[in-house]
């Protein structure tokens, strides 16, 4: 049995709603972060060296890292589904963004509520990218993927809602990326998701 450990207002929301979408058998075992750090409980971080989540675990195997668990979810339970052939027109388009969440978007939207002479590079760079999804979706393209939804909108989703819990952040300047939230958070999927993994916690999409 695959099982999820999903610790609390984490990236591991993105593993629950990737099951809930692909409609496959899974086990949610939920952690609670400290009340005072906000940490994860030294059970969580015992799963896996990195101490971080997202983890799941199934058989004898112990995987960390939202991209890896997604990859291998998608390759062993998804039969091609939430995803796009090499020779689909939005292929390079699916695997830009697929990566942008963990690659680009996420560090500099972290590193820019430091301190330091980098910090206003993060800032710009935050910018440029939240303008570059406000683009995407002024074009048309209700998707990252254009018009097909893929594992690409499950990765983007964290740090545009979840992560805003511990890094603020104002979408008001972009109303094409806000109309595609509420898109998102409409799916059956992520709506059974959240119920599952965090029904307390407060959806910033606006």
């Amino acid at each position: 049995m695959l099982t999820v450990h999903h610790l609390g207002i984490s990236q591991s929301d993105r593993i629950v709603w990737l099951c809930e979408e692909l409609a496959i058998p899974y086990e949610l075992v939920l952690y609670e972060r400290d009340p005072v750090t906000r940490l994860a409980p030294a059970t969580y971080k015992a799963l896996h060296p990195s101490g971080t989540a997202p983890v799941i675990t199934e058989d004898t195997l112990v995987l960390a890292e939202s991209g890896a668990i997604i990859d291998y979810i998608v390759a062993r339970h998804g039969n091609g589904r939430l995803t796009l052939p090499s020779e689909h027109p939005d292929f390079a388009s699916y695997l830009y963004w697929y990566h942008f969440a963990n690659g680009s978007l996420m560090p500099c939207m972290m590193t820019r509520m430091g301190e330091g002479g980098m910090v206003q590079v993060m800032h710009d760079r935050a910018a440029r990218n939240l303008a570059a999804l406000e683009t995407h979706f002024a074009q048309g393209h209700a998707w990252l993927a254009g018009d097909t939804f893929t594992v690409a909108d499950i990765m983007i989703m964290f740090p545009l809602t979840t992560m805003r819990s511990f890094v603020p952040l104002d979408l008001s300047p972009y109303p094409n990326l806000r109309a595609y939230l509420r898109r998102v958070t409409e799916r059956p999927a992520f709506q059974a998701a959240k119920a599952k993994a965090d029904p307390d916690l407060e959806l910033l999409i606006d």
